[in-house]
């Protein structure tokens, strides 16, 4: 063995290079800023699902009360949809936007310790990077289903009011403009969001069977040998456990027959009872 072969000796880490270290570790603070303007996002969201929940009960209410041309209650189901699937999907956007807030901080910056807590989130206590990243995907898809409903219905409603889509610009009763290209494109790029989710989940599942343990080998336990004296009066215990069933069943024969002769006055009560303890005694 060359000296170049042996094994150096251990030098502790000087001052500053632990200083460096602790001022990486610590530059992960950096990132709580950002989650603390995605919980200012999370409040503007609850301030625009109120909005356009109170616009849609406005709608319905001027639907209700204001009669058309022809003096009957028209209400748009089509817009009242359109408004609802808007609602829902402000509310996909703040689950995001919470995944996000919570699994990003637990997951880069600190942990929150909410072992024990009755409020917390079932998917918190197994989050990770690929857990966080597979429900992130997961919502994405649901945001791009929503979008890509609303764009169906609302092209829907114009094919049914006798403007179908065609390759021109078309307004739609919410006052976007679709063309069949666009909607070809919602279409594509929703496949890619649904693929790229699949692909995520895979690769999740890929990377937990290879750490997988594999399971512990049960060893059944050692037998002690039974004594030499057990094993002898074993036939005999099972003989007379042989006999033991048959001799009851004889004495309940007995007993019975016994018992019919003394009611139908053939034999005494004296008698049944002499007999009776005959047979006990001598089984």
């Amino acid at each position: 063995m060359t000296e170049t072969d042996l094994p150096r000796p251990f030098r502790p880490q000087s001052r500053w290079v632990r200083s460096v270290g602790l001022m990486i570790f610590f530059s992960r603070w950096l990132q709580a800023p950002l989650y603390i303007g995605l919980i200012i996002a999370q409040i503007i969201y609850v301030i625009v699902f109120m909005v356009e929940l109170i616009n849609l009960g406005g709608d319905v209410w001027i639907s209700l009360t204001v009669p058309g041309d022809d003096g009957g209650i028209h209400v748009e189901e089509a817009a009242i949809m359109l408004s609802v699937l808007g609602l829902i999907d402000v509310v996909m956007i703040a689950n995001l936007l919470i995944m996000v807030i919570i699994g990003g901080y637990e997951t880069f910056v600190s942990r929150i310790r909410l072992e024990g807590h009755p409020d917390q989130p079932e998917w918190l206590s197994h989050v990770n990077a690929n857990v966080l990243k597979v429900k992130l995907a997961m919502a994405i898809v649901g945001i791009s289903s929503i979008h890509l409903l609303k764009t169906f219905i609302e092209v829907g409603d114009l094919a049914a009011r006798g403007t179908p889509i065609d390759s021109s610009p078309t307004e739609t009763i919410t006052g976007n403009v679709y063309t069949w290209d666009g909607v070809l494109w919602q279409v594509i790029i929703h496949m890619v969001f649904i693929l790229s989710a699949i692909a995520l989940a895979w690769i999740d599942r890929m990377s937990q069977s290879g750490h997988a343990t594999p399971p512990a080998t049960v060893l059944a336990p050692a037998v002690a040998p039974e004594p030499v004296a057990a094993l002898t009066a074993a036939p005999a215990r099972r003989e007379i456990e042989g006999h033991a069933p048959a001799a009851s069943s004889g004495i309940v024969l007995h007993l019975t027959q016994l018992g019919q002769l003394r009611d139908a006055g053939v034999v005494t009560d004296a008698e049944f009872l002499a007999k009776k303890t005959e047979l006990l005694a001598r089984y």
